[in-house]
């Protein structure tokens, strides 16, 4: 038995996205947990998710999380909010291993910090469509109001390195008047690639109003949970200076992820493996 515990517990964590916007999630991982090896798995070659019916993002995600199991992770983060707020619930259901989406560590988050009971959630097409935030929200307190809209230009910017362009800003500016309108105190950054345009969006939205950054809050919701279950590293309890392995997959072009993860990471990465998801 202890044998079969040590293995767990030295298992890696497992992290798959649409594409390269889930290395913000890695990149939370990997400081508040930095004895973990992690697996990594961007769909490059079939991103957006976030444009598809639910029944072809739940397939997607079907295999994702199969891809991973491969990998005796020991627990799977969903980094991507589309897949997270229509495809995670059905498809963990067939595993018997932990797993968590970005929807309900960001969402609790933004209760936990809104003083007036306005809160603002920006994401991309299906994950604003799934009106997931809004109704996990108001399974806490259905008093409180929750205004959504997509801002899909978003994420192109962020790929793009496009963070302190005068584009950005006008697009953030007209993006998010709604939002001023409407005088939100908390908005949820609800798509993993908008960290990157963070001081953007908060030099529009002002002092005033409080960014939850979903990627973040899944990162500590992790922790707590492998905790819970006695799954962290020993490196994490007991040699906290040493740094867990890191190993990325992606289904297509890992020149192109390369580059955009080296921007997101704010490092330069390797030990990058294209795969075939379609056999899983």
């Amino acid at each position: 038995m202890e044998d079969k515990i040590n293995r767990a517990t030295t298992a890696p964590i497992g992290i798959f996205d649409s594409g390269v916007g889930g290395l913000t999630v890695a990149k939370e991982v990997f400081k508040i947990l930095p004895g973990e090896d992690v697996v990594y798995f961007g769909d490059v070659g079939r991103t957006p998710y976030g444009g598809r019916s639910k029944e072809i993002i739940t397939s997607f995600t079907a295999q994702d999380v199969s891809f991973l199991v491969e990998q005796k992770v020991k627990f799977i983060i969903c980094a991507c909010n589309s897949a997270s707020s229509v495809a995670l619930d059905e498809v963990s259901s067939g595993y018997d291993i932990q797993m968590i989406g970005v929807i309900e560590p960001g969402a609790r988050a933004a209760v936990e910090k809104t003083r007036s009971g306005k809160i603002g959630v920006i994401g991309t097409h299906a994950t604003i469509s799934s009106n997931a935030y809004a109704r996990f929200v108001h399974t806490i307190d259905p008093a409180l109001k929750v205004f959504s809209l997509a801002c899909p230009l978003f994420v192109p910017l962020a790929e793009e390195g496009y963070v302190d362009k005068k584009a950005t800003r006008l697009i953030a500016q007209d993006y998010l008047q709604t939002m001023l309108d409407v005088e939100i105190d908390t908005l949820v950054l609800g798509c993993t690639h908008y960290p990157m345009l963070k001081s953007v969006i908060a030099d529009v939205m002002g002092e005033s109003v409080t960014l939850i950054d979903s990627g973040e809050e899944t990162a500590r919701v992790a922790h707590r949970m492998l905790t819970d279950a006695n799954l962290l590293n020993p490196r994490t309890t007991e040699k906290p200076n040493l740094i867990g392995e890191h190993k990325y997959f992606v289904s297509d072009v890992p020149q192109r992820f390369s580059m955009v993860a080296s921007r997101f990471l704010e490092q330069e990465i390797g030990n990058i493996t294209r795969i075939d998801i379609s056999r899983y």
